[in-house]
C-alpha cells in the first residue's frame, strides 16, 4: 500500500518545548521508530510541519539585521532541508540497508490572489504571552493571534495547488525509495507571466499541501501525526468526545479551528472524497494502529455518519 504520512511540526517539537537541536534530533528520532515499522511494510512518502521552525528563523533573522532578514518562502527552503536532514538520517539509522531515503526541496504554485494573504491564520514559531505578543507585534508589525493559553505569530497560508517536482516524487517512489518531501508545506512559488517561478512570502498548510500530494501519488491512504490522539467535539470542553471514524460529509457538519484541527479535517475529507481511500489524525506514537484503524480518527467513506470511540 502506498501511505503518505504528514507528521505535525508540534509533534517534532512539543509545544513550549525549548527549540534546540538536540530536542528536535531527540523527538525526530521518536518519530523515526514510529514510522520504520510502516516503511518495512509499504511504500512511504513523509510530510513534515516547521511552524515553530521557520517562525523561529524568522525571529532570528529580525533580532539580528531586520533590513537583511531572509523571506518565508526562503525560510520554508531552509526548515525543510533541516528537518528532511534528520527525518532522513534518524529513519535510515533503523531500516536496513537497501530501504533508502531521499529529502527533495519541493516547490508548490499557489494563487498569488490567495485571499489568505489579506487574513494570516499560520501560526508559526514559538508561543508567547500576550504582553510580549502585542511587544512584537508593535516592533515587528506581525500578525499575532490566541493559540491555547498562549499567543503566537500568523502568516499568509495559501491553498496548495501544484506540485512543480511531482514527476521527481514519482520516479524515486517507482525505485522503492521513501521520499522526505512537501516539507512545511512546500515552498510557497507563483508563476509569472513568462512562466517563471518565484517564491512568495507565506507558509503553505502542510496538511492540505499533503493532501494533495496524496492524491497526485495516487496513496491509498493519508495519515497526519500530530500531539494529540484523536478529533475531539467539541475541543477541549470537559464534555468532549473522540470521534474513531466518520464519512467525509459528516465530520464536516462540525466547527474546527482554523491553524489548528480545521485544515487537517479539511484534507482529510477532500483526499477521501477524492480518492476513495482513508484518511487518519492521531498521535505520532500509534501510527501503525492509526492505519489499521485501531486508534485515533478515521475518515472514510465505508461509513455513513459518526461512530464515537466510546461506542466501540
Amino acid at each position: 500500500m502506498r501511505v503518505v504520512i504528514a507528521l505535525g511540526g508540534n509533534a517534532l517539537l512539543r509545544r513550549g518545548e525549548p527549540l534546540t537541536a538536540e530536542n528536535q534530533r531527540r523527538n525526530v528520532k521518536i518519530a523515526a521508530s514510529a514510522l520504520a515499522p510502516i516503511a518495512c511494510e509499504h511504500e512511504l512518502v513523509i510530510s513534515h510541519g516547521n511552524g515553530p521552525q521557520v517562525g523561529l528563523l524568522a525571529l532570528q533573522g529580525f533580532a539580528d539585521r531586520p533590513e537583511e532578514a531572509y523571506p518565508l518562502d526562503i525560510l520554508d527552503a531552509e526548515t525543510e532541508g533541516m528537518i528532511g536532514y534528520l527525518i532522513e538520517q534518524e529513519l535510515s539509522n533503523l531500516l536496513s540497508s537497501d530501504r533508502r531515503c531521499a529529502t527533495l526541496l519541493t516547490q508548490i504554485e499557489v494563487d498569488s490572489n490567495d485571499a489568505a494573504f489579506k487574513h494570516p491564520s499560520k501560526p508559526i514559531g514559538p508561543v508567547y504571552s500576550e504582553a510580549d505578543a502585542r511587544r512584537l507585534a508593535k516592533e515587528k508589525g506581525w500578525r499575532m493571534a490566541k493559540d491555547g493559553e498562549h499567543f503566537r505569530r500568523v502568516v499568509a497560508s495559501p491553498r496548495p495547488k501544484r506540485i512543480f517536482e511531482l514527476s521527481v516524487i514519482q520516479l524515486l517512489v517507482s525505485q522503492g525509495i521513501i521520499v522526505i518531501c512537501a516539507g512545511g508545506g512546500g515552498i510557497p512559488t507563483v508563476c509569472r507571466e513568462d512562466g517563471s517561478l518565484v517564491g512568495v512570502e507565506a507558509v503553505i498548510d502542510k496538511d492540505l499541501a499533503s493532501s494533495l500530494l496524496a492524491r497526485e501519488l495516487g496513496a491509498e491512504a493519508l495519515l497526519m501525526l500530530t500531539d494529540v490522539d484523536a478529533v475531539y467535539i467539541p475541543w477541549s470542553e470537559p464534555n468532549a468526545r473522540a470521534i474513531h471514524r466518520a464519512s467525509p460529509q459528516a465530520i464536516r457538519q462540525f466547527s474546527f479551528a482554523r491553524g489548528s484541527m480545521a485544515p487537517k479535517v479539511e484534507a482529510a475529507c477532500e483526499f477521501v472524497e477524492l480518492t476513495g481511500g482513508m484518511a487518519g489524525i492521531g498521535k505520532l506514537d500509534k501510527a501503525e494502529a492509526l492505519l489499521r484503524g485501531a486508534a485515533g480518527t478515521v475518515i472514510t467513506p465505508d461509513v455513513s455518519g459518526v461512530e464515537w470511540w466510546e461506542e466501540v
